[in-house]
């Protein structure tokens, strides 16, 4: 398995692709590239470090601190948290960049690299390439021993995180602690085992954990998908639970389950918040016309919410940075990605599943009815997915042709080809690593999704 390096960032398998020559050389990129996009020239650049706490992320992380050290910055080490309270830390601390140990949602042999800019953002692709550029070309400057950076550990910012998300104007805390939900949780052992108990107990919940020893050792397939969550189905069940909830293992990915133990849908993540959010800033008194963004691939709902608001929706190309850089851009009040991933600029401009975990619980308290009849009260749309093969024939001729076959249809040529068709849509999307091209349609039925899927799938072929 080959090293994968994209707008993500770097991961791969350890010991393999993950080596620890390939930590070192774009770790010590990284803080070359620091030195020279520092925020605050009249100080030593300082960089934000954390991990998800997976077995391999220690000795990566003393690997990279090594050599951010030895390049000459600072390093403040916030332990094992979740990839968006290092953001946050990075953002209200004035730093440099920041540096997640984390492969996101791959299974246990891997790990990575996720690269934060001063803005708390991470890196797009322009800033990606200039540290590719200084990895590859080795143009790095090492310390004097007088010179070498100084390593400050800082547990805090966990806690920090809790408060901020606590004190957004959105929440009636007295409320949800008074409601006294019971929630299941799976953090996967991972991150999330930390910060998601101590958020849900500061709102009143009776927490049931499962999985949350932050061992590093995966219960499950770590991708928080349907599939992978049936343990939490049937404890959710068995508890009675007013809801459960899973994320990934470094806490940017949420998704939620039903007191019936079903899956609320991690399309509808976003779609609840968005609903949430819309809705108590016309209570709040902002009557001004609000902006969400949100992917390509986003379920279709959250159009359908944000107009019943007057709301404005914007699609950018896949990747939280596409769509962070688009809210910051037009002044978004939320948005994300139906991966399960929520954005709250209020809080950091990031996939944050806490922030989502705050906000779904203030509506359950406030909704009529147990979570399966708020999911029922929601737009409904189903989403069906396809892999295709195309041997020798170029994925971006033949997504050329789909285009030109396309007609008078909506086409957006952003990312990949999306075509849509009033109450549905297909959106299909080149792979970086495989000669294959990704189909994502949406329709009111499963059928009519698949359907789709199939047509494409075989203009594709042809």
């Amino acid at each position: 398995m080959s090293l994968m390096i994209s707008i993500s960032g770097i991961r791969g398998v350890v010991g393999e692709s993950l080596t620890p020559d390939v930590v070192v050389r774009y770790a010590a990129a990284f803080g070359e590239y620091c030195k020279h996009h520092n925020p605050d020239p009249t100080r030593t650049p300082e960089i934000v470090l954390g991990r998800d706490g997976r077995i391999t992320g220690k000795i990566i992380a003393n690997l990279v601190s090594s050599t951010l050290l030895a390049t000459g910055v600072n390093v403040r080490a916030l332990g094992v948290c979740p990839t968006p309270t290092i953001a946050l830390a990075v953002e209200r601390l004035g730093a440099a960049g920041g540096i997640s140990i984390t492969a996101s949602h791959n299974p246990m042999p891997w790990n990575g690299l996720k690269f934060f800019a001063p803005t708390g953002l991470f890196l797009d692709a322009e800033e990606n390439k200039d540290v590719w550029r200084i990895a590859d070309s080795h143009d790095v400057g090492f310390a004097r021993w007088e010179r070498i950076g100084t390593h400050t550990a800082d547990d805090s910012w966990i806690q920090k995180h809790i408060a901020a998300v606590l004190s957004l104007p959105y929440l009636n805390k007295a409320i949800i602690r008074r409601r006294r939900l019971k929630v299941v949780l799976d953090a996967v052992n991972a991150a999330g085992g930390i910060s998601v108990p101590l958020l849900l107990r500061e709102l009143g919940c009776d927490v049931i954990e499962m999985h949350c020893d932050v061992s590093g050792v995966f219960a499950h397939t770590p991708e928080p998908l349907p599939e992978n969550l049936t343990a939490l189905c049937e404890r959710v069940k068995a508890e009675r639970a007013d809801i459960g909830i899973a994320v990934d293992p470094d806490v940017d990915r949420l998704v939620f389950i039903t007191e019936q133990g079903t899956p609320f849908g991690e399309e509808y993540t976003i779609a609840s918040v968005v609903k949430f959010v819309l809705e108590r800033e016309r209570q709040l008194g902002n009557t001004a016309p609000q902006s969400v963004v949100i992917n390509l691939s986003t379920t279709r709902a959250v159009e359908d919410i944000a107009a019943e608001y007057g709301a404005k929706v914007y699609r950018t190309p896949v990747g939280e940075i596409n769509v962070a850089k688009r809210m910051r851009a037009c002044g978004a009040v939320v948005g994300g990605e139906g991966s399960g991933g929520v954005i709250l600029p209020a809080v950091h401009t990031g996939r944050d599943a806490l922030v989502g975990v705050a906000l779904i619980l203030q509506l359950v308290v406030e909704f009529d009815g147990p979570v399966s009849a708020l999911k029922a009260s929601l737009p409904t749309y189903e989403i069906a997915k396809g892999k295709i093969e195309l041997g020798t024939t170029s994925p971006d001729e033949a997504l050329q042709r789909i285009v030109r076959t396309a007609g008078n249809q909506n086409v957006n040529t952003d990312d990949g080809v999306r075509i849509d068709f009033g109450n549905s849509w297909v959106h299909l999307r080149k792979s970086n690593t495989e000669p294959i091209v990704r189909v994502i349609a949406e329709a009111r039925t499963m059928g009519e999704a698949l359907a789709i899927v199939e047509r494409f799938a075989h203009a594709l072929r042809s």
